[in-house]
């Protein structure tokens, strides 16, 4: 039997859509502030994920500077028809603008389009294409009738335009009573009846996925007397790791396969202890059944079964970058996008130089900081660093949730140190002396954490005491995004024409607790 394990995307990888074109599956996940947006993932088999781009990779394409963390780009809803990929999202706390758009590409690898606007308020607009012809939208806004309380609307979609059209229709305002944050919703059509999936609970162990159908698709929709139909909030608060190592499941999407299999790709949370969960919400898979037409989800389980399409694995990449391709590897990310060239592969090959900039990672901007997500509990991460700091210059390594609540181990005109921003106010944890070239590492197990740093040749020691990496989750630090992990330089706000050159990067897994 063929079994694969969850989660299908690990890492902040959260409120998966999902879409099948012939036997080739694609997939998007929010970013949030975070720059390339929108990435986009190709399977053959629902299991095996490869990124192919990004929807997002221009600066122009969304006003996305000066966003706050977890504001940006939320819930994108991917589908395909006649030809044409459509990509619809919410841009929020937009300095510009805040609302609705739409990116549209012929080739999901792109180029995708700029952003066109859309009418509409709150937040994650899904398109629907109905077999005769027309297309619609819905999309999630708050009432005012009590906190928390959301209804889903429904309007005609015109993507000539493209543009929302015609009568708005109020359809659903959740499942049980004092319903609260109806949203992520998508309609589809199963044997002649349209299917209303949202999810519900907020974004916490509450979550949960629940359906409703109708005979059309302006309603009325009858609630599925099943409802939940998927959730793991019946478990209670109690999230001790091992015993429930899954939490929060829901914001799921639908997707058939050619030999007419239904999964459901939904986003879900591993927590490390009670409810923290430093890798943030997740994407995982589990099979849908229909059920006197209606859809029942088998339970998120870290292992299961696979689809019955034949197992069609990529080639697996290495896990230490040497920074010797042509540009980033999709696995990299920025914060915001960049308005100037601050890296560079090609001043030294074979090393990432970073300017150092006055952008700290405490500002609400774009500084020199290229990262990816934590995806495991237990992991290593390493980078050797040459750099010669001067005045309040730093570089090295940090591990951010947001920028009040981040750690940097870093190289300074003072030696090497080890410093937690907690709720906005700095300490310095440790300090070594540093040199020109030196070795620099984070070793986590659950919710520690322990910096290393070692001269270039020379064994790695501990810098500094573990560090307890609650205050890196979105549960204490707020917001909704998992620890990013990555190379960074500063001048701390003043000018400066130095730079900090990174030879390698590497991140492995590290086995877990017996």
């Amino acid at each position: 039997m063929n079994r694969f394990r969850n989660p299908i995307l690990p890492g902040c990888r959260p409120d998966p859509s999902v879409c099948r074109v012939g036997e080739d599956y694609y997939l998007v996940t929010s970013t949030f502030e975070w720059f390339p947006g929108l990435p986009v993932f190709h399977s053959r088999d629902l299991v095996h994920w490869r990124c192919i781009g990004h929807a997002f990779d221009r600066p122009d394409q969304l006003p996305l500077d000066g966003v706050p963390a977890s504001g940006g780009l939320y819930a994108p809803a991917l589908r395909h028809h006649d030809g044409r990929f459509h990509l619809f999202c919410t841009l929020v706390d937009g300095a510009e603008w805040s609302g609705h758009f739409v990116l549209t590409a012929d080739d999901p690898a792109g180029p995708w389009s700029d952003a066109h606007r859309l009418e509409g308020e709150g937040i994650d607009p899904s398109p629907f294409f109905d077999d005769d012809g027309r297309a619609w939208c819905t999309g999630t806004r708050l009432t005012g009738r009590y906190d928390g309380h959301t209804e889903i609307w429904l309007r005609e979609y015109d993507p000539s335009a493209p543009a929302l059209v015609g009568e708005e229709h109020v359809i659903w305002d959740g499942t049980v009573k004092n319903a609260i944050w109806t949203e992520g919703s998508h309609i589809y059509k199963v044997d002649g009846r349209y299917h209303l999936l949202t999810a519900e609970g907020g974004t916490a162990l509450d979550h949960a996925v629940m359906s409703a159908r109708a005979d059309a698709v302006t309603g009325p929709y009858e609630s599925n007397p099943r409802n939940p139909i998927l959730t793991r909030r019946h478990l209670g608060l109690d999230t001790r790791t091992g015993e429930y190592p899954i939490v929060g499941t829901g914001h799921g999407d639908l997707v058939d396969t050619p030999d007419g299999e239904w999964w459901m790709a939904l986003l879900a949370m591993r927590p490390h202890h009670r409810d923290r969960c430093a890798l943030g919400r997740e994407t995982f898979l589990t099979r849908v059944r229909w059920e006197d037409g209606w859809p029942a989800a088998d339970p998120v389980e870290p292992v299961r079964e696979a689809p019955s399409t034949p197992p069609a694995p990529w080639p697996a990449q290495p896990a230490c970058d040497h920074f010797d391709a042509p540009s980033l590897a999709p696995e990299w990310s920025m914060l915001r996008p960049p308005r100037e060239r601050w890296w560079s592969l090609t001043d030294r090959p074979g090393h990432l130089r970073l300017r150092v900039r006055p952008e700290t990672l405490a500002d609400t901007a774009n500084p020199s900081f290229v990262a990816q997500g934590q995806r495991h509990h237990d992991f290593a991460a390493f980078t050797a660093l040459e750099f010669a700091p001067r005045d309040e210059e730093q570089a090295g390594l940090a591990l951010v949730q947001n920028g009040d609540f981040h750690v940097l181990l870093v190289s300074t005109a003072r030696g090497l140190r080890l410093v937690k921003r907690e709720q906005g106010l700095e300490t310095v944890l440790a300090e070594a002396p540093a040199a020109e070239r030196v070795r620099l590492g984070f070793e986590a197990h659950g919710r520690w954490y322990r910096a290393l740093y070692a001269a270039d040749p020379g064994p790695f020691a501990p810098l500094g005491p573990p560090l307890d990496g609650d205050m890196l989750t979105s549960q204490v630090a707020g917001g909704f995004t998992g620890v990013f992990l990555g190379l960074y330089a500063t001048a701390n706000g003043r000018t400066s024409r130095n730079h900090a050159d990174f030879d390698w990067f590497e991140y492995r897994p590290l086995p877990g607790p017996a």
